[in-house]
């Protein structure tokens, strides 16, 4: 059995995938020209299995995909889905409610998931959290004003966050089994990328030729997709599905602050006060967890 990381370590590994993956935004606004969201996306998973992969060592073995061929299918299906899901609601929604409704729904889908499963998640939790969708919904949404709703766009957004949250589900289950953390991740990404190769089709990818694109694609891939999944899953070893998913609620902060940093954009006092808000609801998780658990 792979060793265990202590709560905080792995806290802090879990908050690190969540920069990883904010920083997404920024890589790709300061990417060239000619990318769409689909044809990123999916070469972002293609490329991250691949990453994956590499960073197990080792071949993958048919043997642990017979032996929870189940769970691996399930965890497969929460990231495939993720994709279109999350770019259908931004591109519905807008982007800052599309994101918020797909972040803030994924914590929410655990927590029942976990429920369902007999892991009653803590009311501590449960506040936390929401005070971190409030403090990230301030964040997104000082960044961009103005919304427009719409149904299709809040099933995709709504689809995303449950894609998310049976991922880190199945990936828990896996770990529990005995499976390598980052083994499992790589068995859902390669499958969801098969599943997703379609969507290459008729998507332009000649960015993928310049430097920047390459630049872009190995952030994404490699950075963004397979070192962020190494760290969620070894934070996985310790932590509940619903704590570790709540903690990537950081993830609005670190594109807010890269947003302001990097690409010189304006965020409202509000957006300020969101940030604050998040950070003050995932304090509260990471020690409502180290005390839960030092206590056993």
């Amino acid at each position: 059995m792979p060793i265990r990381p202590s709560p905080t370590s792995a806290a802090f590994a879990i908050l690190g995938a969540a920069v990883l993956f904010g920083s997404t935004g920024t890589a790709q606004a300061l990417g060239p020209d000619g990318t769409t969201p689909y044809g990123v996306g999916t070469v972002r998973i293609l490329l991250g299995a691949v990453a994956l992969w590499a960073i197990t060592g080792h071949r993958p073995a048919l043997v642990t995909f017979r032996q929870h061929v189940s769970l691996i299918l399930l965890g497969s299906a929460g990231v495939a889905i993720y994709q279109p899901g999350f770019f259908t609601g931004t591109a519905r929604l807008g982007v800052a409610l599309g994101t918020i409704v797909a972040l803030g729904s994924g914590p929410v889908f655990a927590g029942i998931i976990e429920w369902i499963a007999g892991r009653r998640p803590s009311a501590t939790w449960a506040a936390a959290t929401a005070l971190a969708i409030c403090g990230g919904a301030l964040l997104v949404f000082a960044g961009e004003s103005g919304a427009d709703f719409s149904v299709v766009g809040l099933v995709g957004a709504l689809t995303a966050g449950l894609g998310y949250a049976v991922y880190a589900v199945a990936t828990k289950r896996l770990i529990l089994r005995g499976v390598e953390s980052t083994e499992a991740s790589a068995w859902q990404f390669s499958i969801a990328a098969l599943a997703l190769a379609p969507l290459l089709v008729g998507e332009p990818l000649d960015w993928l030729s310049s430097p920047g694109g390459i630049a872009l694609a190995l952030h994404l891939g490699v950075l963004c997709t397979g070192v962020a999944y190494l760290l969620y899953g070894w934070g996985l070893r310790t932590l509940e599905t619903s704590t570790a998913t709540t903690l990537t609620l950081a993830e609005p902060v670190t594109a807010g602050c890269l947003a302001v940093l990097v690409l010189d954009e304006q965020l409202r006092w509000f957006g300020w006060v969101g940030a604050t808000l998040v950070l003050v609801g995932l304090a509260v998780v990471g020690g409502g967890t180290r005390r839960r658990l030092w206590r056993h």
